[in-house]
């Protein structure tokens, strides 16, 4: 197992880090089509206002189902000090799921129709993946929001210049991937086996997750037709596979960057 020499290099802690397209998705796309459009101009499309309806909706429960598992996991924590700050993670999740909340119904759109297609995928990843002590639930937070996050920040470079602000800023950092690294380094430190466990049940994670993506995907036509390029900037099926590649690449580091073997 390496261990990267210090956890303050932002690049070894988020490899998004290290692409400039992943801060401004836009780059990736070549700024050409919905991609430089405002809300107003693109939503004249019913087809792309589905997408951005699905893509909002999902957002929207991804958040609000981050918020109840942090504070979950807040029950685990083994220190007050792990407990508050599991805590204020929580509350910025839920904070994120308002704002995305309160967008769905400035676009005229019923914010619970629009989380309902997403409610039972994402808690049947969760029931599947539901981890069984305090370092399970920092690796599944790690990677599930990691692998979340990389999989909307692809989709955000197709977006309108509103919505793709919109889902940029809630995609924003809470501290947990940080806090993560900290503590599931400090507890490898402490004992060799305990990074075996970890890995495995990472590798399980990442399966799971992007399976859950890609169903997710498949189950909503405007949403796949937007990544298959029917409204898009030059998507097509050869480069979603090149997107998942890149997600999974991503995550490849992420689990170095913590000590574990990806």
């Amino acid at each position: 197992m390496e261990t990267p020499d210090t956890h303050t290099d932002a690049a070894a802690e988020d490899p998004a880090a290290e692409d400039p397209a992943a801060e401004d998705p836009a780059a990736a796309a070549g700024g050409t089509g919905i991609a430089s459009r405002s809300w107003e101009q693109a939503s004249g499309d019913p087809q792309y206002r589905a997408a951005v309806v699905d893509l909002l909706g999902a957002l929207a429960y991804g958040e609000l189902a981050a918020f109840e598992r942090l504070a979950e996991d807040a029950k685990l924590a083994p220190s007050l000090a792990d407990k508050a700050q599991l805590a204020a993670m929580a509350s910025a999740e839920f904070q994120h799921f308002e704002r995305l909340r309160e967008r769905l119904a400035e676009i005229d759109t019923d914010p619970t129709a629009a989380m309902e297609p997403f409610a039972e995928p994402l808690d049947e990843f969760h029931r599947l993946t539901a981890p069984s002590d305090w370092l399970e639930g920092l690796i599944k937070a790690y990677v599930g929001d990691s692998i979340a996050s990389d999989f909307y920040r692809e989709v955000a470079a197709r977006l309108d210049t509103d919505t793709r602000a919109l889902v940029l800023a809630v995609l924003d950092d809470t501290g947990h991937s940080g806090f993560a690294v900290e503590k599931v380094r400090a507890a490898i430190e402490a004992d060799e086996r305990v990074g075996g466990r970890l890995a495995l049940w990472a590798r399980r994670l990442m399966g799971e997750a992007l399976a859950q993506a890609q169903r997710v995907v498949a189950d909503r036509d405007a949403l796949s037709t937007m990544l298959v390029g029917g409204m898009a900037d030059g998507f097509d099926l050869a480069e979603v596979g090149r997107m998942f590649s890149r997600i999974t690449e991503a995550h490849t580091k992420r689990m170095a960057a913590i000590g574990l073997a990806a």
